[in-house]
């Protein structure tokens, strides 16, 4: 690759790691967004956009990538990362990617780009990467980065096809509904004819083995079965190796120069060769106040203490490979499983007794009511959360864990030999591979939940040890279609502490970015939850949107009689004054729920008479798919219909929806996380038993970061006029929400009084 030419931005991009050498790189990138912003159809200057793309430029030029990189020059940083709160409509992911990619380029380097949510990644593979490659001298190669299983295996594709219910044994072990005689038979007859069509269509080229390209997007036990996991995958001994849907998609990532990722399958691939070293990258992470709850989950573990049937068909399979092998086990895989299956069996009994009796009618109601902690009118499928405080397990409880780990560690010993004799094999003798590569799926289907077991009670043998946070402990329980499911998780307390491990270790030149990294008026939340507050290459900006909030928008808060504290009182009144309200809706709207109780509420009292008419201009989430409600209410606003969007936190974040399309924003409650959480509770005892304040110091930071997104569903251009009602009068009279109020744009800001006058703030 070559270097953008000198004719076209004024600057070159030389080798040397030197101040002189980073100048004009800083100035190579500069040039290149100047360029951009010149070139582009349609695209106009705006001020904070340049401040952003100059603060990229100056961060990272000096930064050297690669394993051994080490500064050339005493006055460089060896490392730069960006951290950038952009404000909307500064247009960063313009600022970010005419600014990084120049760069990479001139150091034939490779971008990664990892965001957070699905539309951002469309709009940056289907517009943005698109335009900016058109506008640049130097085009570039891009792509969308997927998970292994949103590919299908061929393998199991064509061994399912037909609908073989022996063959589908291999593949199928979910027993929460066993099926059994002719229903498994007819159930599975049809499934082949599916899995045939699909097959067809990979031979006829008329899909790619994507299951996002679908026309009818399979549900999980459909696609299950057939997905490309890698437990049961022996990569390039697979005899469909050549035709294989994900390594065909892999090999056009190897040819990108710029990779768009999430955050789950960057943080789940590290160290695993998914995915170009971050190390020798230039990385973006766009929606980056994601990182730390998605770090948070990708190192929870949880194990299922419900099902064991899985555990008596493993001895079957492991024996039927290690004879194809001619190989003996040295321990016994029959009575291995078996202990496993009964210390389950005795952990989940006293997980029981721990969260309270069930009642015999309880599997035949679908009521949780019989659980110690529960309320009374909890739905079906509600969980019990009983958290171990300190992460200190009862007495009595550590030996089964022990022998837990043991039998899941054993057997996974016993998985790993097979495996790679089967690969040996496979590589010595490839007329041979079809065969190992059907041998090692078999042991395949049942890694996952024997990995999960064993992770699991890894983590819950765990002793803190002194002056270190403890690890969250919790059991949840559910009755889920009639049955009882039961679970065991354990979490790490500091997602900023996994990052700094795992992820900032390897990365050299990084930007960092989002709507909202600030909350309160400050980055210290953001810094320390994403593992970057003690990064001596962390250089902070805040660029603020060139939206004029005060003229644009208002930001009304109602005072209420009831205290918010007083749920049912709060919920009736604030429910009263938000029907009258979206009467004044003439066309969109969005209403945000901190609870789907809540959003229950709402709807039904839509129902009655007096609200009737509202009825038919209100949208909720999950009464369909997003893209088909987003529809709808366009068509409606486009209609000149009035169309009112009821949905809880996943629709108070990346909703775009300029203009008429979001005149009115309603806002419920202050979005503070359930209380029941058990990682937040335990993160709230830790902080306590240190003689710190967790409500100050989590809690509220966390409430206005949320409250910041919300509020940013109302102005998404320079010429929306919108008004945000929010009906918590917390956020005027306690001083955790004036500390909030700082951290949100300068709305021109009212009190509405239960009059309905309006004064002033």
């Amino acid at each position: 690759m070559s270097a953008v030419p000198l004719s076209d931005t004024g600057a070159e991009a030389p080798a040397s790691q030197t101040l002189e050498g980073a100048l004009a790189r800083e100035a190579l990138a500069l040039a290149a967004f100047d360029h951009m912003v010149a070139r582009a159809p349609g695209y106009r200057a705006r001020p904070g956009q340049r401040e952003m793309a100059a603060h990229i430029a100056h961060t990272l030029a000096g930064a050297r990538l690669g394993d051994g990189a080490v500064s050339g020059d005493a006055g460089l940083p060896e490392r730069g990362i960006a951290v950038v709160q952009a404000g909307t409509g500064v247009g960063k992911s313009a600022a970010y990617a005419s600014t990084v990619i120049p760069l990479a380029l001139a150091a034939q380097k490779r971008v990664i780009i990892s965001t957070a949510t699905v539309a951002l990644q469309e709009q940056l593979i289907a517009k943005d990467l698109p335009a900016l490659a058109a506008a640049l001298p130097e085009s570039f190669s891009f792509a969308l980065a997927k998970g292994r299983g949103r590919y299908v295996c061929r393998l199991k594709l064509d061994q399912l096809s037909g609908g073989d219910a022996a063959s589908a044994d291999l593949f199928e072990h979910d027993d929460a509904q066993p099926a059994a005689g002719d229903a498994a038979a007819a159930r599975w007859l049809e499934r082949g004819k599916i899995y045939t069509a699909w097959a067809d269509a990979l031979d006829g080229g008329t899909w790619d083995g994507d299951r996002d390209r679908l026309d009818d997007p399979p549900d999980g036990a459909l696609w299950g079965p057939v997905a490309a996991e890698r437990h049961t995958c022996t990569a390039r001994h697979c005899p469909s190796y050549q035709s294989c849907s994900y390594y065909r998609a892999r090999a056009r990532l190897a040819q990108a120069q710029v990779i768009v990722v999430n955050h789950d399958l960057l943080l789940a691939t590290l160290g695993l060769h998914a995915l170009p070293a971050p190390q020798d990258c230039y990385v973006v992470f766009d929606e980056a106040h994601h990182l730390g709850s998605v770090a948070q989950g990708q190192f929870t573990a949880s194990m299922d203490l419900m099902r064991g049937q899985w555990l008596d068909k493993l001895p079957r399979a492991v024996d039927e490979v290690a004879t194809a092998l001619a190989h003996t086990p040295t321990v016994d895989v029959a009575t291995l499983a078996r202990d496993l299956k009964a210390a389950q069996a005795d952990l989940a009994r006293l997980a029981m007794q721990r969260i309270g009796a069930l009642p015999a009618w309880l599997e035949l109601t679908g009521r949780t009511a019989g659980f110690r902690k529960a309320q009374p009118e909890r739905a079906t499928g509600v969980p019990v959360v009983e958290r171990f405080e300190g992460g200190v397990l009862p007495e009595g409880w550590q030996e089964t864990v022990e022998a837990l780990h043991a039998h899941a560690s054993g057997l996974l010993k016993v998985f790993e030999t097979l495996a790679t004799q089967l690969k040996a094999n496979a590589r010595e003798n490839p007329g041979d591979a079809a065969r190992c590569a059907t041998l090692y799926s078999r042991l395949g289907v049942f890694a996952p939940r024997l990995q999960s077991t064993q992770e699991t009670a890894a983590l819950w043998r765990q002793q803190a040890d002194a002056g270190q946070p403890p690890l969250a402990k919790w059991l949840e329980a559910s009755v889920q279609s009639g049955l009882v499911a039961l679970t065991a998780h354990a979490c790490p307390l500091q997602p900023g502490s996994l990052l700094r491990t795992h992820l900032w270790s390897q990365v050299r030149a990084a930007v960092v970015t989002s709507a909202s990294l600030t909350t309160c008026g400050t980055f210290e939340h953001f810094l320390h939850e994403s593992g970057l507050a003690w990064d001596d290459a962390v250089v902070v900006r805040e660029v603020q949107s060139p939206f004029d909030h005060a003229k644009q928008g208002r930001l009304v808060v109602v005072q209420t009689a009831a205290d918010p504290k007083d749920v049912d009182g709060y919920t009736r009144e604030m429910l009263a004054a938000l029907m009258a309200d979206l009467r004044e809706v003439k066309r969109g709207a969005l209403v945000l729920f901190t609870s789907r109780a809540q959003m229950r509420q709402a709807q039904a009292l839509l129902e009655r008479g007096e609200h009737a008419a509202l009825r038919e201009q209100v949208l909720v989430q999950g009464d369909a798919s997003r893209t088909l409600l987003l529809r709808r209410h366009a068509q409606r606003v486009a209609d000149g219909e009035p169309s009112i969007l009821f949905g809880l936190q996943s629709f108070g974040e990346g909703l775009d929806l300029p203009g008429e399309l979001c005149e009115w924003v309603f806002i419920t409650k202050l979005p503070f996380a359930s209380p029941s959480d058990p990682v937040g509770q335990a993160r709230a005892d830790w902080l306590k038993s240190q003689g710190r304040d967790p409500f100050s110091e989590l809690v509220v930071p966390a409430t206005g970061a949320r409250l910041l997104q919300w509020t940013g569903r109302a102005l998404r251009s320079e010429t929306d006029e919108a008004v945000v009602v929010c009906y918590d009068a917390r956020l005027l009279r306690q001083s955790y929400g004036r500390r909030m109020l700082k951290g949100l744009p300068p709305y021109r800001l009212q009190q509405r009084r239960a009059d309905g006058a309006l004064s002033d703030v």
